[in-house]
């Protein structure tokens, strides 16, 4: 059976504390359940850099039910990633958010047909001026499918900025990229360009081109919904880590 407080792999617990809140901590601020920080795996107590991003994941455990579900708590798990595994693994990290750059959505339009092309141009040109502009990274799209070598340069530009970010922050990235297929989109909900509704958006202009011509399926409307959320916890997560700062004292 799990310590009280201590989350084990794989498990989905009973509910055992009533009262959440969010206290001054080491490195910043507690989240506690009955006065007691819950614990991953690895021991780590969970703590986030700034009041928000506390009051953030200290929701996720407030809105539990009778048992707890790890799945839906993102911005739980990312402050444990953020806290415990980024920290020995940032130069890995940075190199997987280069291989979504390399492979960056927004590098792919469609060939065909003409208005899921103009969409995309619409949609996705701006951005991808905007990383090269204001981010230094100049990535060349190529229409279709075929895959096309991203100048050095540009991947390089994307790992230096992820190794100038803090742990936070890189973990954000590092959930944004995939959930986006695009490190360009993750890089621009975190410096502010868009939400993350707009974010998610801008991820799926084929598929919502699909659904305009064929309809919406249920199964797929689901997934649609629960990617969605995680792209506005997302939004959540950056902006909490830019709020002022709130002395713990």
């Amino acid at each position: 059976m799990a310590q009280k407080g201590f989350i084990e792999p794989g498990e989905k617990p009973r509910r055992f504390y009533s009262e959440v809140t969010v206290a001054p901590g080491p490195g910043g601020w507690s989240v506690l359940l009955d006065g007691r920080a819950p614990r991953s795996s690895r021991g780590a107590a969970l703590t986030a850099p700034t009041l928000a991003v506390a009051e953030l994941a200290a929701a996720e455990w407030a809105a539990q039910a009778e048992h707890l579900d790890l799945a839906v708590m993102h911005a739980t798990r990312l402050a444990f990633t953020a806290l415990e595994a980024v920290p020995q693994a940032r130069a890995g990290v940075a190199d997987q958010l280069v291989s979504y750059a390399g492979s960056d959505l927004l590098c792919y339009p469609a060939e065909a047909p003409e208005g899921l092309c103009a969409r995309q141009a619409e949609a996705w040109e701006p951005v991808l001026r905007r990383a090269r502009d204001e981010l230094g990274i100049a990535l060349q799209p190529s229409r279709g499918i075929l895959h096309r070598e991203q100048p050095g340069e540009a991947l390089e530009a994307v790992r230096r900025l992820a190794l100038s970010v803090d742990d936070f922050t890189l973990s954000g990235l590092a959930f944004g990229a995939p959930l986006f297929g695009s490190t360009v989109l993750a890089l621009g909900l975190w410096k502010g360009w868009f939400g993350g509704e707009e974010a998610f958006d801008l991820s799926r202009v084929d598929e919502a081109w699909q659904e305009s011509q064929w309809g919406i399926d249920a199964e797929a409307a689901e997934r649609t919904a629960r990617l969605r959320s995680e792209a506005r916890m997302l939004e959540a997560w950056f902006r909490g880590l830019e709020a002022p700062a709130v002395s713990p004292a």
